[in-house]
């Protein structure tokens, strides 16, 4: 596996998104997550993406007690900001005077002392940016983080953090269906020296082909069934997209979802998609996607086949956009 660099930290030029492992999509195969977690390592995948709030702890438990004794092989996010009841009640916390305690409660679930990468996983409207990043830094300072990062923020918000403390890198939903951070927030990135980290780059796997009709999510658990992006003519017509997908694949000997993922990496060498999965095979596929290399005018079908306008529905449903930080 090829690295690249975040501003100054090497990862690996695709990472894996855990999320799926404990909640969102199903239920998950604990013996297979094992599998996958390890297999991401010997696949040279080492740049691992968490959160506190996946399956409120669950999944920072099981990379905790999955990869303790690889600990040094992995380069290791996670995040902290959005609450979560057992009810699903959600909300934002970015308060700097319990920043600290976020962490703690991480370090103590992922098993080690340092986290690589400390994200603020959505940005508290009640609280001033500079606050919240203030009391990070002070993790940097304690030794208990390496690394800040934000996640779906403006431009403007992260220009502001950045002047409090160096942001290493920005996590965005971002792929060929969801365009959104090419007109203000990767601009701003590469304007500081921050690199930009692709959430759901495989558009929650429907760029994959894996999804054909909306019985495909409509198992419990899977969030997908709320998003606009997944219901009744916003479907159908996403999915005549996915299917002129598949004729480029063909032509180009690669699977759909390797191809989304090599037009990700084909965007800059600040780029890191984090395709999430919770089987090995889906990993292997994945990760060989980094071999895949498209010519300018493979790129230009691509950009034009999936142009924001053609691309039915909102990303989240209305409460849910609400939580994001846009420009």
């Amino acid at each position: 596996m090829r690295k690249r660099s975040l501003g100054t930290l090497e990862v690996s030029a695709i990472g894996l998104g855990c999320m799926g492992m404990s909640q969102s999509y199903g239920a998950a195969d604990p013996a297979e997550s094992e599998r996958t977690l390890h297999r991401a390592l010997d696949r040279g995948v080492t740049f691992l993406d968490t959160a506190n709030v996946y399956g409120r702890g669950h999944n920072e438990e099981l990379i905790g007690r999955v990869l303790g004794r690889r600990r040094s092989e992995l380069v290791l996010a996670t995040k902290f900001g959005i609450v979560a009841t057992a009810e699903g009640i959600r909300g934002i916390d970015g308060h700097p005077d319990r920043v600290a305690a976020r962490c703690d409660e991480s370090l103590a679930r992922l098993g080690t002392d340092v986290v690589d990468l400390y994200y603020l996983h959505r940005v508290d409207p009640q609280v001033p940016i500079e606050d919240t990043v203030g009391a990070m830094a002070r993790l940097v300072e304690a030794g208990k983080v390496r690394y800040l990062g934000l996640s779906e923020v403006s431009a403007r918000t992260l220009r502001r953090a950045h002047a409090v403390h160096p942001i290493t890198a920005v996590q965005s939903e971002y792929s060929l269906w969801t365009r959104d951070p090419e007109e203000h927030v990767i601009p701003a990135c590469r304007e500081l020296g921050v690199g930009f980290v692709p959430f759901s780059p495989l558009g929650r796997a429907m760029l994959t082909g894996a999804i054909r009709s909306a019985e495909a999510v409509s198992s419990e658990g899977d969030f997908r069934a709320n998003m606009p992006r997944f219901r009744g003519e916003n479907l159908d017509r996403n999915l005549q997209l996915v299917e002129a997908l598949a004729d480029l694949a063909k032509a180009k000997a690669c699977t759909r979802g390797q191809l989304a993922l090599a037009w990700l990496l084909a965007q800059g060498d600040d780029v890191v998609p984090i395709p999430g999965t919770k089987r090995v095979r889906y990993l292997e596929e994945n990760a060989a996607a980094a071999d895949v290399e498209l010519h300018a005018d493979e790129i230009a079908q691509l950009d034009a086949l999936f142009a924001p306008e053609k691309v039915a529905g909102e990303r989240y449903a209305p409460e849910l956009m609400r939580m994001l930080d846009r420009d």
